[in-house]
């Protein structure tokens, strides 16, 4: 068994194809489900858990490209593997410009397959690992006061104590006890530390203002 076991989904209208992929995936350790329609695909218990899918073009409701856009439009963190007998080089350029980890052609070789597999299970563990970080840093920050968000906002741009004091119309003792709080609600422990949390929360949500209420 494989060391990084991982999902595979495999969709393909080619019984005896799922079979002989499930044959060889299972065996090299991974879990995995077959289907033979989009539908079928996009409505299943696994798609959400599913480190990677390998997709046919070719499907009697749908085609793989189709498949590939509606798993992006839905911000799953699954990698795609194209594995198809109609490939030609526009369908495996317009294929990798959309994200697809590779683009194979059947018969395919098992040491070439389980290699995009292995990198499509990394790029999606990396991708989740990416995304659980976002959402801790969107909860500590939502956990500070609006002072204490306005707080956070003027040390990042440089100000000391003293002229956040002046520009929030308090005490610089205030803004000690402020500052010490958004600094431990965030669990940094430097200024250096706070910029980098911000710029990245600024990164991936757009923005992060300061709260309407104050506290």
């Amino acid at each position: 068994m494989r060391e990084s076991v991982g999902r595979v989904l495999l969709l393909d209208d080619d019984e005896l194809v799922l079979r002989s992929l499930k044959r060889l995936l299972s065996a090299s350790g991974y879990l995995v489900g077959t289907y033979q329609s989009a539908s079928e695909l996009l409505a299943c218990d696994d798609l959400d858990t599913a480190d990677c899918i390998i997709l046919d073009l070719g499907l009697p409701d749908s085609d793989g490209f189709h498949v590939q856009e509606a798993l992006a439009a839905a911000g799953g963190s699954q990698s795609i593997v194209f594995l198809t007998g109609k490939g030609d080089i526009p369908a495996s350029v317009r294929a990798m410009k959309a994200g697809a980890v590779d683009f194979l052609t059947k018969p395919v070789e098992a040491a070439a397959l389980l290699e995009a597999v292995d990198v499509a299970l990394q790029r999606a563990r990396s991708r989740r690992e990416t995304e659980e970080k976002k959402a801790n840093v969107a909860m500590r920050i939502d956990r500070l006061t609006a002072r204490e968000t306005q707080v956070m906002h003027l040390v990042v741009s440089g100000l000391l104590n003293k002229q956040i004091a002046a520009d929030l119309g308090t005490v610089e003792k205030t803004i000690k006890v402020h500052r010490g709080r958004m600094m431990s609600k965030l669990g940094v422990r430097t200024v250096a530390d706070l910029v980098r949390l911000v710029s990245g929360a600024e990164t991936m949500h757009g923005g992060i203002g300061p709260k309407s209420n104050y506290d």
